[in-house]
Parts: structure tokens; sequence; C-alpha cells
């Protein structure tokens, strides 16, 4: 009995001994200091930690843990106000969820998941019509908008096909076929209009009109101008492209048509047509004749207007000359089915991005027999075999292969072709191009020793500016800057160039980093800029003159980085002020990748009122803090906000805010403390290794076309090791997605283990 005893005693120390767990470490402290609040019936933030009652439960939930031991380890949690746990009881369990994480990280098999069939999107499709035929004029521009997922709009799970779309593809495909290809007669001269809008009776239309027409050929067109309204004296002026054609006066005769009409010769394609009308004082019967004020059904009569165009022609038109696409086109002149084979099947490759087999040749071919046999010449019948290219699957989607279709869970290497295709759409948002075809035809683009150059010529390539649009343009939330409508009364300076210029100036910006490989931490504290003088007059800069953009180099403490440029300044403000919140969650989500839980029901708004007058900005969000529910959350935003209140709602320096000064100082959790947009991108470059995560989670996805999952975990740390090895440099970012497994390799549909080749790639052992 006292042996047993003896050994009960020394139980706690065998327990030490066998070193922490979930039961004798993580299950007292969460009982001590967080099922208080964080239970089934309080769940305050959402979140009950209440049922973990072993390991295995809780690292089933890791993604939930990872959050508690971040908001743990950077004092983040308990909230202000409640006494926080001492750092020795801490630390025993971030330590143990560590080894934990770190342990299930050895453990997850090598997986590159799979990308669904991927429909081009509205930008990738107009590069790609641009560079298979030469057509450039934004085919997609009418298309329906393009929904997004994960933050971008080139996820391909979101990017369905709807039966609008598809009318819109046949629609387009005809249009792209007929600017492509030139291969009908001159048109017969024919009548149309271009009329006013219909308003109601009660509303005047505008006294002027103005349109654009596609005019089918060069030739003489008669431009007629018809005018409506009362009957006053005006003279009537045509223009052309924003070229004063002639001028002419209105009769005011009952009896006499009240129209201008000119013959004029013009060039094929879109050109814009004006009539503008202007009293004439000089005529004799220049007022109003009072009884001209009604008409016959004594209605009051409108003042005139110029209510529509008549566009007759074309008349001795000159026939379409040869377009660049035309002869691309046209690789062979015969008009024979060996030429016609040729010609189709060499458009077909580029089309659907890979070779094309006999019976897709076949099937082709035939559209062009069946146009010759209805009448149709051979350049019609090449036109109707591409239009059958562009709604073709093959040509809308992304289709990737599995090589074995009874076994869809086999993970494999993608073929060359394939990866060009990712590759090009990836940094060009377009197709390959034929040094990216040659290399796959010849097997050789899947080997370091060749990927690796051509990612730098790719990089290096104008077409890389797709890069900037579609990848920066979402990320940093560019594209919102053209909805963005800053309130008139309070910031009248703003107009449409400024927001120009706000928008160029972060496109050269991330060009640069591009087109130099910088590192991307000159995105938090970059000391250069390109400006240009509307631009630097708003910036408070001297001595830059002109409207164009050029390099600065920046000293000094307002400005340096993406964070304290006008586009992402104004983005994430309100019309009216500036917003520490908005402004906090942009950085934690484009900076951080840690985008805060939506607000809870019912939170009252700020009184806007008394912001800057009764009231600064920073007392009201205390106030708005002063709830336990949104505490947490603004503990994390409103301190990165407030470290940019320097910047008022368009971007200009201030140290005043209405009659109060600006106080930029804040306190992140876990302590640290800034005083000024300097020092808190100071403490962000210390974090340097999170803003990189950040940024490289967030390109792998765009450049996959899909959200990432829990498998990607160790692709995306090799990816930053060798980003972090490297300087940071831009080309050690992309070309550590392009070399990754999940960017060289796929699965079927269904998961499963990865077979030796997938190990191999991943770095490991099968």
């Amino acid at each position: 009995m006292a042996r047993l005893l003896g050994l009960v005693g020394l139980l706690p120390y065998l327990c030490l001994a066998a070193g922490p767990s979930f039961e004798n470490t993580v299950e007292p402290f969460l009982k001590s200091h967080c099922l208080l609040c964080h239970n089934a019936k309080m769940k305050v933030g959402g979140l009950s930690l209440e049922g973990y009652s072993d390991s295995k439960a809780a690292l089933k939930d890791r993604d939930i843990w990872e959050k508690v031991v971040e908001k743990l380890r950077t004092g983040q949690m308990p909230p202000k106000g409640i006494p926080a746990p001492p750092p020795e009881e801490i630390g025993p369990v971030t330590a143990w969820f560590d080894a934990q994480f770190a342990r299930l990280d050895r453990e997850i098999k090598p997986d590159p998941g799979r990308m669904t069939a991927h429909r081009l999107n509205r930008v990738e499709y107009n590069n790609t019509i641009r560079d298979l035929v030469g057509v450039d004029f934004k085919p997609a521009s009418d298309f329906p908008a393009d929904d997004s997922g994960y933050g971008f709009d080139n996820i391909g799970d979101v990017l369905s096909l709807s039966p609008v779309l598809m009318e819109k593809y046949l629609s387009a495909a005809e249009k792209i076929a007929h600017r492509a290809i030139v291969a009908d007669p001159p048109p017969k001269p024919t009548q149309e209009r271009i009329a006013h809008l219909p308003v109601g009776e009660d509303q005047q239309p505008a006294r002027d009109l103005t349109a654009k027409h596609e005019f089918p050929v060069e030739g003489d067109y008669d431009i007629r101008s018809l005018v409506a309204g009362r009957h006053d004296a005006e003279l009537i002026t045509l223009w052309l492209d924003g070229k004063e054609i002639k001028t002419l006066p209105v009769s005011t005769d009952d009896e006499a048509p009240r129209v201008s009409e000119l013959r004029l010769h013009i060039t094929d394609g879109e050109h814009e047509l004006k009539a503008t009308l202007l009293h004439d004082d000089s005529r004799p019967d220049a007022a109003p004749d009072p009884s001209d004020a009604k008409d016959k059904n004594k209605r009051p009569l409108r003042p005139p207007f110029v209510d529509r165009f008549e566009i007759n022609g074309p008349y001795n038109p000159h026939p379409r000359p040869l377009t660049a696409s035309h002869k691309r086109i046209f690789i062979c002149s015969q008009h024979t089915p060996d030429c016609a084979r040729l010609i189709v099947a060499e458009l077909a490759r580029r089309a659907y991005r890979r070779p094309v087999t006999a019976p897709e040749v076949n099937g082709l071919v035939h559209f062009v027999n069946l146009a010759q046999q209805n009448g149709d010449s051979f350049e019609q019948g090449i036109r109707v075999a591409l239009e059958a290219m562009l709604v073709s699957p093959h040509f809308l989607f992304r289709i990737e292969s599995d090589p074995d279709a009874n076994n869809p869970a086999l993970s494999h290497r993608l073929d060359d072709f394939e990866l060009a295709s990712r590759l090009s759409y990836f940094l060009w948002s377009s197709m390959p191009d034929e040094e990216l075809f040659r290399l796959a035809g010849e097997h050789k683009l899947h080997k370091p020793e060749v990927l690796a150059p051509e990612v730098r010529r790719m990089l290096l390539d104008p077409k890389s500016v797709a890069l900037v649009d579609n990848f920066a343009g979402q990320w940093l939330e560019l594209r919102n800057l053209d909805s963005v409508k800053p309130d008139p009364d309070r910031f009248p300076d703003f107009d449409e160039n400024l927001r120009q210029a706000m928008k160029q100036e972060t496109r050269l910006f991330f060009e640069a980093v591009i087109r130099d490989d910088r590192s991307i931490l000159d995105f938090i504290d970059g000391r250069f800029t390109y400006l240009n003088e509307r631009l630097a007059k708003h910036y408070g800069i001297p001595g830059i003159t002109g409207p164009e953009f050029r390099r600065v180099e920046l000293t000094g403490d307002e400005r340096s980085g993406i964070l304290t440029q006008a586009s992402v300044l104004t983005v994430s403000s309100y019309p009216t002020r500036t917003s520490p919140v908005l402004r906090g969650k942009w950085v934690l989500e484009n900076f951080l990748n840690d985008p805060p839980p939506p607000p809870p029901p019912g939170v009252p708004n700020l009184n806007e009122a008394a912001i800057g007058t009764t009231a600064s900005l920073r007392q009201q969000l205390e106030q708005h803090r002063a709830n336990p529910a949104c505490a947490t959350c603004h503990s994390r935003m409103d301190p990165l906000g407030f470290g940019l209140e320097n910047y008022d709602a368009i971007g200009r320096w201030r140290t005043y805010d209405g009659k109060f000064p600006v106080d930029a100082a804040g306190t992140l959790p876990g302590g640290r403390s800034f005083r000024s947009p300097a020092e808190l991108k100071e403490i962000l470059k210390t974090d340097r290794d999170a803003f990189a995560r950040c940024v490289a989670e967030k390109m792998l996805t765009y450049a996959l076309g899909r959200g990432l999952e829990p498998y990607d975990k160790p692709a995306v740390n090799l990816i930053c090791s060798r980003l972090a090895a490297n300087d940071y440099r831009f080309s050690q970012l992309v070309l550590g997605i392009v070399e990754s497994l999940p960017f060289q390799m796929r699965h079927g549909e269904a998961p499963t283990r990865a077979p030796q080749q997938v190990a191999a790639l991943a770095g490991g052992k099968p």
C-alpha cells in the first residue's frame, strides 16, 4: 500500500516528464482563461472553444486554433480590460500547438490539387483575340461581368457560362471573324438612323447630338442632321471626330425641311459624329414667332434640338485593303483544299493552344466546304471555320486533360502545352506566344534550365503589364478607384485627371518592381514613385511640370511605398472622410492576409456631424470600441488605420482634421507602438515574412485560378523560404510559384495519395 501511495504521489512528475499535452497544458488553460467568454452559450466573436476534449478534436479544426494561437502570441486576447494570463502559462500552450502544426505539415502528403476547366474571363478573352488574330477592339466589353472568388476574377470555379454569355460569344465570333478576314464585296448604299434617346413630355432633350457610328468601308456618305422643336433661327454645325466640318443655317419655314445635309468622304471604322445648334441672332427672323410656340394640338413645342442623324451610303466605296490579321491567317494563297487545311490547322493550333488532331481539322475544313457549296468565297469559308473555333470549348476554356481516365485521382505532371498556357495566362492574361509553343512542342519547357529564362523573358515583355492591371489591380483594389466619388463640396480639387494620375502612379510603381526585379518589400517602403505635375501638386512636391509621368526619388517621411499613394488611400476612405477602420481592414487583408470577421449586427454608425467639430475621429472610435463585441477586431484594425490618419480621404498630407490635430500614434496588439506613418511602416517591415507570405498566397491563388487548400501549405512555405533567401526579389516570387508542385501538376476529380513522381517534385520521399 505504501508503494502504491508513493506511485500516486509521483504521477504529476511523471506527466510533466512526458511533456506537455492537450490534457495537461491546453485544457486547463482554456478552463481558466477562455471558456468564460468562448463557450457554447456566450460564443463571443462567434467562437466557442467548448467541446474540445483532446488533441485529435482540436487539430481537426486547425484553422481555428491557428488563429487562437496567433491572438495569444500577439496579445490580442484576452481583450483590453480583462487580465491577461502570465507569459509562463501562454508559452507552453503556444509551443504545444506549434509543435503539433509542424508535425501535421510534415505529414501532409504531396498533393498538387486540381483546376476545373477554366473559362477565359473578359480580360483574357480580349487579350487572346488580340494575340490570336491581331484584332484589338475589346469584343468582351459588353459581356456580363465576371464573378470573383478569393479576391480575383480568374477563379475557375466561379467562371460559369450562362445562356446570355453564350449568345455574346456567338455574336462576338461573327464580329471578330469579319474584322479579321477581308472577304465581302463592297456593301450597297443603305440608310441608317441614330436618334436621340426618348424623353418624357416634361423633359427637354439636349440641344446637341453626339453619336459613334461604324462605317463599313471607306467611301462617300451623305450625313443628314435633322432638327426638331420650335422653328427658331438656328445655325447647325457638323463635326467629325472632333473637327468642325461645316456650319449651315436651319430653315424657319414650315414648308422647308429643317435639315443639314453634307456628303463626306469617310474612312472605314468607328467615327464620332456631332451636330451642335447655335441661335442665329443675325437673321431677321431670329426672334421666335409666338405662334410657333404650340403645335396644331395646342401643345407647347420644345426648344430646337438635333433629333437624329441619317447616314446614307457608301457611295463610290473603296475595296477593303487586306489587313495585317488577314495576312496572318492566310498563310497560303491558293484556293485549294490543301490550302484550306493548312490555314485551318494553324489557326486551330493557336486557338486551342495545343496540337490539334486530324478529326478536329477535318471538322473545321468541313465548314469551309459547306460555305463554298452555298456560294460563299474561299475567304468567307475560312471565316466560317474561324467563327466555329471561337465558340468551341477548346478556345473558350483552358482545358487540362487527365491521362488515365480510369483513375481520375492520379496525380501527374502537366504536359508542356498546358504548362505554357498556365504561364501565359498567369503573366500575360493571354495565350502563349510562338516561343512558348516552340519549347512546348520540343518538350523542353518544363525543364528548370529552360523554364527560368522563359519566366524572366515573359516578365520583361510589355504584355506583363497584364500582371499589373489584373493581379495588382485586384490585390491593391485599384479597380475600385474608378467608382470612387469623393464629396465635391469637401474635396473640390478631385477630378478625373487626378483620379487617372493616382491610378497611373501605382501602375508605374508596380511595373518598376517587375522590370527592375526589385524587392517586394518596396511595396511597404519603396523610396521612389512616379509623378506628373497634377499629382505632384496634390502631394505638395515642387519642381515637377507637365502632364508626363517621371520617376521621382522620395525624401522625408511623408511618402514611400504603396500605403502612402493616393490611389490606396482614396479607395480605403469614405466619400466624405477618412476611415481608420477601412484602412486598417485594407492593411490586414492585403498586407498581412489576416482579414477580420464581418461586424456583428446592430452596431451603430459614427456621428458624422461631430467628427472634426465637437469630437475627433479617434474619440468617436474610442466610444465605438467600448462595445466588447467590437473591441477585439477594432484593436487590430484601428491602430493600423490611425497610423495613416495624416492622409485625408484623397491622400493629401495634413496635420489637422477639422480643428483637431491629427494623432497618428497607435499601439498594436502585443505592445508595439508607433507615432507616425513612417514608424508604422518600420513595424510592417519587421514583419516582412508575414507580408511576403501574404503576397505569395495571393499571387499563387491568382496564378492557379483557385483558392488555396491546407495541402498547399508546404508549397507556400517553400515559395516563402526561397523568397527570403533571395532578398525578396519579385522574380524569385514568380519563379517560386511557377516551379511549385501545384503550378506544374494536377490530379483528377478525387483527391488521393500522390504517386512517386509527385513526392519527387515536392522534394520529399514517396
